[in-house]
């Protein structure tokens, strides 16, 4: 079976599912392409040259996330020559602009069944995004819903909201949830407190992700002030467009001596292993790959009650969930885990990493995928 996936948005958890995906259905002895973009990380071609070395067949397009109308058009039209020469039985389309220009290629092509992963819908960005620009986004996918074979959610809770999007049939829809290798996380040495400006007897808390308001970076700033969380520290892992807004925000609140902004960090089991607890206060998400990195590291997680979060943190169990977009409810969460003793975050990482362990490994997520490629060819 010959597999093209498409993507533009090959950054942060899209780029480490398309690149385990990719490699695991090659190990697997599916024929397996891609049509990517490294615009976002130039670095995401290191592994693109691993994927080429194991064989996985790999065409660059510098595909950009604002629409573009005559570029867009562009790389449609050589995603259409990229199909008429490789002829795949199945065109699996990530995200938004990956989404839309891989699934018009084959079916202005009638090359290839269509498959598609949203991993969240951008007309659901509210903070991104106008009222008319969703307006206009959501006709799009209703649009090609209709003629997409098979859609992929990628938690339970996305497909809840998949479903009541009602964008594509809901016979249609597949749940293949998101999956990581936990041994991956064991036994790593802890990052340095010291390099990280943080007292070895104070509370900290990682966030990890790109720099912008859909991972709530100013609803945690806004939450270093409130009561319980005054001597929290805060590790802002990773980059983007609004950096510099919360690093000034940070100022403006008083609290820049507890939020260290990081950048890109290569060591981020690292980063969980020293920190006390992950927190997550996401305006949206599919299925947070970086929650199941810190239950597999046995560490609690604080976070916004998005998709993929409600799948995952059971409150009081594997973590503290609270209301989306809501600073006052997030510093209240993370007291809580601020609260907790050795013996208790012990037990709450357990319970996490077992959850993890027994219900989102990748080789579930891959056979998954492949069996609903098999459902089509």
């Amino acid at each position: 079976m010959r597999v093209l996936h498409v993507m533009e948005c090959t950054i942060g958890g899209t780029r480490r599912h398309i690149t385990e995906v990719a490699r695991g259905q090659n190990a697997l002895g599916l024929d397996v392409h891609l049509a990517v973009s490294a615009e976002r990380q130039p670095d995401f071609r290191d592994d693109l040259a691993a994927l080429r070395d194991e064989g996985v067949g790999v065409l660059e397009l510098p595909m950009v996330r604002p629409v573009r109308p005559f570029l867009d058009a562009a790389h449609g039209r050589a995603l259409k020559r990229h199909l008429r020469d490789l002829r795949p039985d199945v065109v699996h389309a990530h995200s938004s602009k990956g989404g839309v220009l891989g699934r018009w290629a084959s079916l202005s092509t009638g090359i290839g069944r269509r498959v598609y992963s949203p991993h969240t819908f951008a007309f659901l960005h509210e903070a991104s995004f106008g009222p008319a620009k969703r307006f206009v986004f959501r006709g799009i996918e209703r649009w090609l819903g209709r003629r997409t074979d098979r859609l992929i959610a990628v938690s339970s809770s996305e497909a809840e909201t998949i479903r009541a999007a009602r964008v594509v049939d809901p016979e249609r829809i597949r749940l293949v949830p998101n999956g990581i290798d936990p041994a991956a996380y064991e036994g790593v040495a802890p990052a340095d407190r010291a390099e990280l400006r943080t007292p070895g007897d104070a509370p900290a808390a990682a966030l990890i992700g790109l720099v912008y308001e859909a991972k709530g970076q100013d609803l945690a700033l806004e939450a270093l002030r409130r009561p319980g969380c005054e001597e929290l520290h805060l590790w802002i892992a990773g980059e983007g467009s609004r950096r510099a807004d919360f690093e000034a925000l940070a100022g403006r609140l008083g609290v820049a001596d507890r939020a260290h902004f990081l950048g890109w960090r290569k060591d981020v089991p690292a980063l969980l292993a020293a920190c006390d607890f992950l927190v997550l206060p996401s305006r949206w998400e599919g299925m947070p790959y970086v929650v199941m990195e810190a239950m597999a590291s046995r560490r609690p997680v604080v976070a916004a009650r998005v998709d993929g979060v409600r799948d995952l943190v059971r409150d009081g169990e594997t973590g503290f969930s609270c209301p989306v977009g809501d600073a006052g409810a997030l510093a209240s969460a993370c007291a809580r885990a601020i609260a907790l003793d050795r013996d208790e975050r012990a037990a709450i990482g357990e319970r996490g990493r077992a959850l993890v362990a027994e219900r989102f490994s990748v080789d579930a997520m891959v056979r998954g995928l492949v069996d609903v490629y098999r459902e089509l060819v």
